[in-house]
């Protein structure tokens, strides 16, 4: 891939941008260093954070022998709820507190993870719960300072919170999500076992899948870090400081792999190169939006999740109506797409093309249809649902919706293009259905 140039964009914009990642381990059998990296931190009481159903798995056993072989002490929480909540965060970090811990291990998806941080956060700066969380539905204060060291040990293939400063929870009171924003809650190590997908149902491989799918293209068609209001001090550059050459890179392979390894890692579970693909795409797209930031599919996402009624997907657990984040996500991607292409044509019909799509002789003005169009065909042959109809939604839906999202000011003002409750509702209208 050719690096392609910024041009300087307005007046008092930026004209630098920053790379930050965790460090990396990524390998089959990688759990089993958890022990010896705990150790290189420090860590000698860890709070190991997992989820019920993980917790009677190899994946963790494999992390709590580790540590055990080291010398360290374990506290494990596996009560972590799937989809967290503002309550569920503050019942974790409860734990943290009450477990006296000098660090955090989270083993599994982006729900445990996000868990992970929040609780870290709030034991070590107790404050407000609202203070720490996204403007303006929260104070959106800065972290005050480092927090105890945290290794996050990914088992699904696409959330890529391993590799970011972001915590995502439903906040109970306005029935949507937001979240929490800051580098400093970032793990100081993820420890990426590929092996741990081969576990995985299709459905939760499909919707996984096509989170990396939106991280990569989100980031990719961001509004460009150089059209973005320079920071009062370079320390507070955010990390969705738009698209960038180095997230670039990352984009572009992870959409490549996505192209050549979806639909065959959610068709068979034994397809171990697949599977191992798609884990890596998820920490490429992971590295990529954690240094760019997402846009408006993930913004509208936060609402369809938590206004949700009576949804239960395959392969997830069933005690409440649930649509998994990455469907929440996908179900927006194809309206938002087609609508944002005419900013940047070129850069979707890039995203089209490492996707699959045959892109020869198509023009500038079909740039946003093709795209739409091979996400769609990614969608049919991976049985993802049909838009928002398929999740529950109706036209009768949007307003609600539109309410639920138009708050999410640091995903939608990351887009190519503004948008405010009038191109949020047409862009919610576009995704009722597609086929």
């Amino acid at each position: 891939m050719q690096c392609q140039h910024y041009e300087l964009g307005l007046e008092g914009a930026d004209s630098a941008f920053s790379i930050d990642a965790s460090s990396v381990t990524f390998g089959a059998g990688a759990l089993a260093e958890a022990g010896d990296v705990a150790k290189s931190l420090g860590m000698t009481r860890v709070a190991v954070m997992t989820d019920a159903e993980l917790a009677k798995t190899e994946h963790v056993a494999m992390v709590l022998k580790s540590l055990s072989d080291a010398g360290i002490d374990i506290a494990l929480y596996d009560t972590v709820r799937v989809e967290p909540t503002d309550q569920s965060f503050i019942e974790a970090t409860e734990f943290a507190v009450n477990a006296n811990v000098d660090g955090f291990i989270s083993v599994g998806g982006g729900s445990v993870m996000d868990t992970a941080k929040a609780a870290n956060l709030y034991s070590t700066y107790p404050a407000d719960f609202l203070a720490y969380v996204n403007a303006p539905i929260g104070q959106g204060k800065p972290v005050p300072g480092p927090l105890k060291p945290h290794i996050a040990c990914p088992t699904t293939s696409g959330t890529g919170s391993e590799c970011t400063g972001i915590a995502v929870f439903d906040l109970l009171e306005m029935k949507a999500k937001t979240g929490i924003a800051s580098k400093m809650i970032r793990p100081n190590k993820a420890l990426i076992d590929p092996d741990c997908t081969l576990t995985l149902p299709a459905n939760v491989v499909a919707a996984s899948g096509f989170d990396v799918l939106s991280h990569a293209l989100e980031s990719y068609t961001a509004r460009p870090y150089t059209k973005r209001p320079a920071a009062a001090a370079p320390s507070l550059r955010p990390s969705s400081q738009g698209a960038n050459p180095w997230s670039d890179l990352g984009c572009a392979e992870a959409l490549r792999l996505l192209g050549l390894y979806l639909e065959r890692g959610v068709a068979d579970a034994n397809d171990i190169e697949a599977r191992h693909q798609l884990m890596w795409a998820s920490t490429l797209a992971g590295i990529a939006f954690g240094n760019a930031g997402c846009h408006a599919p993930h913004g509208m996402s936060y609402s369809v999740s938590g206004l949700c009624r009576d949804f239960q997907p395959a392969g997830y657990p069933d005690e409440a109506p649930l649509v998994p984040h990455g469907m929440s996500v996908i179900v927006n991607s194809p309206s938002v797409f087609r609508t944002t292409a005419g900013e940047s044509p070129e850069r979707h019909l890039d995203g089209a093309r490492w996707l699959g799509a045959d892109t020869n002789d198509v023009g500038p003005n079909e740039a946003g249809g093709v795209l739409a169009d091979q996400i769609i065909d990614l969608m049919k042959q991976t049985d993802m649902p049909n838009g928002l109809s398929g999740v529950g939604y109706g036209q009768d839906d949007v307003g609600d919706l539109v309410a639920g999202s138009i708050k999410q000011r640091r995903l939608l003002d990351n887009a190519p293009i503004e948008i405010q409750e009038e191109q949020l509702t047409a862009l919610y209208e576009g995704a009722i259905s597609y086929w």
